[in-house]
């Protein structure tokens, strides 16, 4: 298969950002647990990017490790809202330009504020999704910091 060209893969080298493309048999529902095994590697290094919302309807991106969860009630207090939840499917889309399960932070066509979890920059590599469903990029950790305004935060449960 060959390697699709979305709007992550041309931000990444727009940034001259090194990465390794993967693809992969997507899976309805699989979720990380499922790129992880196909890929063969651990759940925690493969990124979800979670489009999330406070009560005023502003879009965020949250990047998680994938058998983790995002403690929305800790990341509202950080933010200093009162609530935020996940965004519904087609509301995602229409904030990133990205079908959900190929949701990539690189190149989303609203600019919003990324929040990663902190311990995402311990790993040496990272599988995060590029831009399409059945698709993960390895890159360093740091690529996220180089690339995207990234907000280091604590909000995994």
């Amino acid at each position: 298969m060959k390697m699709p060209m979305t709007a992550a893969i041309r931000v990444l080298r727009q940034h001259k950002a090194a990465f390794e493309p993967f693809l992969y048999r997507y899976q309805a529902q699989g979720g990380t647990a499922a790129s992880a095994a196909h890929l063969g590697v651990d759940e925690h290094q493969v990124v979800k990017t979670l489009i999330l919302e406070d009560e005023r309807r502003q879009p965020l991106v949250v990047l998680m490790h994938g058998d983790r969860q995002v403690s929305t009630k800790e990341l509202a207090r950080l933010r200093g809202v009162k609530t935020i939840h996940p965004c519904k499917p087609e509301i995602a889309q229409k904030h990133t330009g990205y079908q959900v399960g190929g949701t990539s932070p690189f190149g989303t066509k609203k600019t919003m504020p990324v929040y990663a979890e902190s311990s995402i920059f311990a790993l040496d590599l990272i599988y995060i999704n590029g831009g399409k469903r059945g698709f993960l990029v390895g890159i360093k950790p740091e690529v996220l910091k180089t690339v995207l305004a990234v907000t280091t935060v604590d909000v995994a449960t």
